[in-house]
């Protein structure tokens, strides 16, 4: 179906959209789950991981107080307690594989990640999944029995993880989500790769994967102390772009608008619209200057995936021997932890999640045409779900989506008199309820 109409008549809208405008019961779940998570649940959990001494990936696996077996073990035991209060909503098992070979493991070890999936009541098999960090370190990366508590880097996500299957899995959804502990982190993001691979062998559709490593500091290495912002990395040009893709980016663009650049403003989205006194600073990189996450083998694998984490960092107090030199205190423990800051990051991922699970899947085949035209047409494969469709166009310069239109349950819809030269365009999808999916950027540049 075509429809065209003037640009006058669209009903432009500036700023951010994610949901109908009407209140449902959806949107008003969107604010229980963000006013759910709990400090004080994050700071038992925060405590109780870091009191295992060390979980290096290299450390004890057969003591059941010291170790990354024990904190396996005991995450395992969380997600456990978890299913049997919602009536056993979750699946949870471990995912593995031996690593050797590698400057920082040179002998094998079985690294072993702990995985929880709440599945989706009409698409079980469409994921989103929240990660975090089950391992730590201290400042030689080879060291897996000295003291290496890890509070924030990254028994933060771990927590924020679990803490988000507490809240979530009193609700249901139609597509699934997974809640996953990655091991290997520290010792070249072995566990990330071992379910990047184990999702494709299972022919796993995930969406978005949302990596949290550290979310818990406030106080920055540079002075700043800031409870109110987050930074989410993404990548922008997708790293399994084949050359062919690559010649037609280059002369349509989709440099920025990658499923995870698009992911990123899904997020900052959320942000604005349910997290209380919190702004999201989209970084357009994959990750900090020459650093990497465990977002990046998921990315590499294909899937979209971003990382959510603190603003400002303190290098004294990450990846560092618990030490005090010349009156500076050095070492990743407790009393460096704002609980507050890190529910209010948890509450991000989690509301985040719900909205994708709510929202139908981004519609797929996104095309564009227009050239040597007055008018943009997009056309789109319809999914499962969506009863209405929203066009969202932007200048090339503008970080967010800021003009969007609702135009029914159609695969095709042309806007009169909006040049394709001048601007950016999406399609998202959204479901009966008003919850919309993120955008998706036309051709392979921006495939979900």
């Amino acid at each position: 179906m075509n429809r065209i109409i003037p640009v006058t008549a669209l009903g432009i809208l500036a700023g951010h959209i994610l949901l109908s405008p009407a209140a449902n019961a959806d949107e008003q779940a969107l604010h229980a789950i963000a006013a759910a998570t709990s400090a004080q649940r994050l700071e038992q959990d925060i405590t109780t991981l870091a009191g295992f001494g060390t979980r290096h990936t290299l450390s004890d696996t057969e003591s059941d107080t010291r170790g990354i077996g024990a904190a396996r073990r005991w995450i395992k035991a969380e997600f456990d307690r978890i299913s049997a209060d919602c009536g056993g909503c979750l699946e949870v098992f471990y995912v593995s594989d031996i690593v050797s070979g590698t400057a920082r493991v040179p002998d094998p070890v079985e690294v072993v990640n702990v995985i929880a999936i709440q599945r989706g009541s009409e698409q079980p098999n469409r994921f989103v999944m929240m990660s975090g960090d089950i391992d730590s370190r201290v400042s030689d990366i080879m060291n897996s029995t000295s003291d290496a508590p890890g509070a924030n880097d990254n028994a933060t996500g771990m927590a924020g993880t679990i803490e988000a299957a507490r809240v979530l899995s009193q609700y249901s959804f139609p597509g699934s989500i997974i809640y996953a502990g990655l091991s290997g982190e520290e010792q070249g993001l072995n566990g990330g790769a071992i379910l990047a691979a184990h999702a494709r062998e299972h022919n796993w559709d995930i969406k978005a994967v949302i990596n949290n490593d550290m979310i818990g500091n406030i106080r920055g290495i540079n002075g700043v102390i800031n409870n109110t912002t987050a930074r989410v990395f993404s990548e922008g040009t997708r790293y399994v772009e084949t050359e062919d893709e690559a010649r037609l980016r280059r002369f349509q663009g989709g440099e920025v608008d990658s499923a995870s650049r698009n992911m990123a403003r899904y997020i900052d989205d959320i942000a604005d619209r349910y997290i209380p006194n919190l702004d999201v600073m989209m970084v357009y990189r994959l990750d900090r200057f020459g650093r990497g996450g465990h977002h990046r083998p998921f990315n590499e694998a294909g899937f979209p995936a971003v990382r959510i984490m603190e603003t400002n960092e303190n290098y004294n107090w990450q990846h560092q021997d618990i030490r005090v030199e010349d009156g500076i205190a050095y070492g990743d423990v407790l009393e460096h932890v704002d609980f507050d800051y890190a529910a209010k990051l948890t509450a991000l991922n989690a509301v985040t999640m719900a909205a994708m699970s709510w929202a139908p899947a981004p519609p797929t085949n996104v095309s564009i045409s227009g050239q040597v035209s007055p008018d943009t047409t997009l056309n789109w494969e319809k999914v499962p779900g969506a009863t209405q469709y929203r066009l969202h166009w932007r200048l090339t310069t503008e970080p967010q989506w800021t003009h969007a239109r609702t135009v029914g349950d159609v695969d095709e819809f042309t806007l009169e008199n909006v040049v394709i030269d001048n601007y950016f365009f999406g399609v998202s999808s959204v479901s009966a309820s008003g919850v919309q999916s993120p955008v998706v950027f036309p051709g392979p540049a921006g495939a979900f």
